[in-house]
């Protein structure tokens, strides 16, 4: 694939009016349709059509800014963790608040389990703790009531909860902190059986979706980590850069990563040779920091979501796909 070829005018989703701090896609849901959806600081996370980036819907109700977004894998629902203090659950195709998870702080990450209508959420963010919620309760009687949860590894988070991600094994979560640790916890146990030491602030830390081989992928300061998601605290490599570094997602077959910059001065969109660690091309198209960065599900495009308040759909695959014509 030459440089040139992969030059691509990136689609530019509008509709936010302020950062957008989080972005993700579902996986594919019909034949080779799947979906976006954005958090964002005007309160007013977005549904999108993955691959055009045609909006769908918006859901309506936070009172605080929404700092993370995430859809099942099968797009039936939406869980967003918001500034109100309370993170929501979703129906996707009415746009209907299912559950209003009250928590006593800020709740900066949301995130599900890998499977089709999933029955319980994990949450975290400034109150330090991991909560998981029962979600299987029939919510119709009475919305106004928080589902029960449970809280995981009392006092063990030294930091806020940037992120959670599950692993493929469903008894397994992975959390991000402000306290440059990525844990592994087992539910069963209710306790860490992993953790690791990044240095610098932490950014994304995700799961690579385009494969089934669970990398994780982890931004802090100006490196980049890659850890077997299923062998916990077990790095695979890491990779440090000139750049401070907000965002980072991985294309495990193509064997190739996209970073994206931290501050006002670095508003670039950067691919990686995941095996040679350098950088294969520098994309401009944001006007400010890149808090989040995917792949879709077809590894055919990443997504950015930035402070500039847009999403970006970048092509990575040649020849037609989507609107590129």
């Amino acid at each position: 694939m030459s440089k040139e070829a992969t030059k691509v005018v990136p689609l530019t989703c509008h509709g936010h009016s302020r950062p957008v701090p989080h972005i993700n896609f579902s996986s594919i849901v019909d034949e080779d349709q799947y979906y976006i959806i954005s958090a964002c600081k005007d309160m007013n996370p977005m549904l999108r059509d993955g691959v055009t980036g045609d909006w769908i819907g918006t859901f309506l109700g936070h009172k605080g800014a929404v700092w993370q977004a995430r859809l099942s894998s099968d797009a039936s629902l939406a869980a967003t963790g918001s500034a109100d203090f309370s993170a929501k659950v979703w129906d996707t195709h009415t746009g209907e608040a299912l559950h209003t998870l009250s928590h006593n702080h800020i709740v900066r990450a949301v995130a599900f389990p890998n499977q089709p209508q999933p029955q319980i959420l994990a949450t975290g963010g400034m109150e330090k703790k991991l909560r998981i919620f029962d979600l299987s309760r029939d919510s119709s009687t009475s919305s106004s009531t928080t589902p029960p949860s449970y809280e995981i590894g009392s006092g063990v988070h030294g930091g806020t909860i940037k992120s959670i991600v599950w692993a493929s094994d469903p008894n397994v979560l992975i959390t991000a902190a402000e306290d440059k640790k990525i844990r592994w916890w087992d539910l069963r146990q209710q306790s860490t059986i992993g953790e690791y030491v990044v240095e610098g602030v932490v950014g994304t830390c995700e799961m690579d979706n385009t494969s089934a081989d669970g990398t994780l992928s982890v931004a802090a300061g100006k490196s980049v980590y890659f850890f077997n998601s299923a062998s916990p605290g077990s790095l695979i490599k890491s990779i440090k850069t000139p750049y401070d570094i907000a965002s980072v997602a991985l294309h495990s077959g193509q064997r190739k990563f996209v970073t994206g910059g931290s501050s006002q001065n670095d508003t670039w969109v950067r691919v990686w040779d995941f095996d040679e660690e350098k950088e294969l091309e520098t994309n401009k198209g944001h006007h400010g920091p890149i808090w989040s960065v995917s792949f879709s599900p077809d590894g055919k495009l990443y997504a950015t979501g930035s402070e500039d308040g847009t999403v970006k759909l970048w092509k990575f695959t040649t020849g037609p796909y989507g609107l590129w014509k």
